[in-house]
């Protein structure tokens, strides 16, 4: 859980350089993947405090094992469900109060059952321990990105 945390803090720090864009990196800017990190940080939290622990089914997923165990998504591979994308102007203000909505969503993790789950669109039922997993990994997939967009 420390290591999520400590990409959220990542996160936080890379709003002063929100509006810069590298369109040979990301067709969108350094807010964009921020706004996109903390929502599914949220959102699978969410998920995870409402879900049912005896409904989880542990599912094999070829794809899931390899992001899980290199800790790494490639770029360009995946696709995001439309109903986490966000195409409206994002302000530092509603970056800054998602990055504490994860906090808090984070926080809230810490005594669900082990058997709290999320179902990914792709890589199927994830419990607690594998959701927090993915959700360090996915975010920084997402800080990898925004430092690429700062180094050019």
């Amino acid at each position: 859980m420390r290591l999520l945390e400590k990409a959220i803090g990542n996160l936080s720090q890379k709003i002063a350089f929100s509006t810069k864009l590298n369109k040979e990196i990301s067709k969108k800017d350094v807010s964009w993947h921020i706004d996109h990190s903390l929502i599914v940080i949220i959102n699978v939290c969410d998920f995870l405090q409402k879900s049912n622990p005896n409904n989880y089914k542990p599912t094999f997923n070829l794809i899931k094992s390899g992001v899980l165990l290199t800790g790494v998504i490639p770029r360009g591979k995946g696709r995001i469900p439309k109903a986490i994308i966000n195409e409206e102007k994002i302000t530092l203000e509603q970056l800054n109060e998602a990055i504490q909505k994860a906090i808090d969503r984070i926080n809230n993790l810490k005594d669900l059952p082990k058997n709290s789950n999320f179902k990914h669109p792709y890589f199927g039922f994830m419990n607690l321990k594998t959701s927090i997993k993915f959700l360090r990994i996915h975010t920084n997939h997402h800080l990898k990105i925004i430092n690429d967009i700062l180094s050019e």
